[in-house]
């Protein structure tokens, strides 16, 4: 059978070398001079460098530097956010809504003694519902009846802060409606009600009208342009310390 082992004859010559060897050096001298030409077996050849990027000598290609594909975008998890905007039903930045002329009860104080000139009054409203809700601002109060009627001036600039009203509990407003002091008999202005329009946490729209009606005992009260109102505050003193100096 024919063998495919490269330079066959010359391994026999040295097998019969070292027979006829009287010790092992001279052995390994008769292998040593009987080693197959370079023209026999090519593989004693010095392997040529492969150049970079080829298959080794072990036969094994080279990782590739390509990119793998990957676009680096790992998968992320978009929160779905639940902080407070700031907003609510209201729009007014607190946690409650705005409070609707349907929960409040009204009432008029007057704050004047017996036998004063009718001026000063210290307007209240109760929240009758169970949750705190929201004033904003001064209310538009009008001294007459109708929307045509003029929009009472605020005494200086209104608390932008809201005013919670808890439930069960109380706002106040502080109201000025006559300055003028000549007797005589002249005639002035009459009105028999007050009417205050809620203004909305965005301060742009208004909420519903409430109406207030006088005191037990008061008819009517003279009213002249003179007239200002003390935005929403949480107590009597707050309403009215500045509305009685008038």
């Amino acid at each position: 059978m024919n063998s495919k082992t490269v330079g066959a004859g010359s391994s026999r010559r040295c097998l019969r070398g070292a027979v006829l060897g009287a010790t092992m050096v001279a052995a390994l001298l008769t292998a040593t001079a009987c080693q197959p030409s370079g023209g026999d077996d090519k593989a004693a050849a010095s392997p040529t460098a492969a150049p970079s990027g080829s298959a080794s000598a072990g036969g094994s290609a080279s990782e590739s530097t390509e990119p793998s594909g990957d676009s680096g975008t790992g998968s992320s998890t978009t929160g779905a956010g639940t902080g407070d905007s700031g907003e609510t039903g209201g729009g007014n930045g607190t946690a409650y809504a705005d409070c609707e002329v349907t929960g409040l009860n009204t009432a008029v104080e007057l704050q004047d003694g017996s036998g004063e000139t009718p001026r000063h009054f210290l307007l209240t409203v109760t929240n009758s519902t169970r949750m705190p809700c929201v004033l904003n601002d001064a209310p538009q109060v009008r001294l007459k009846a109708g929307n045509e009627a003029p929009i009472v001036d605020t005494l200086g600039e209104p608390d932008t802060e809201p005013v919670v009203v808890e439930g069960g509990g109380k706002a106040y407003a502080g109201l000025y409606v006559f300055g003028n002091d000549e007797g005589g008999e002249a005639e002035y202005d009459q009105s028999d009600r007050f009417t205050a329009t809620l203004v909305a946490g965005e301060g742009t729209e208004l909420s519903g009208t409430l109406i207030f009606d006088l005191p037990d005992g008061l008819d009517t009260v003279s009213v002249d342009d003179a007239a200002r109102v003390n935005g929403w505050a949480g107590t009597e003193g707050l309403a009215m310390r500045p509305i009685i100096q008038l």
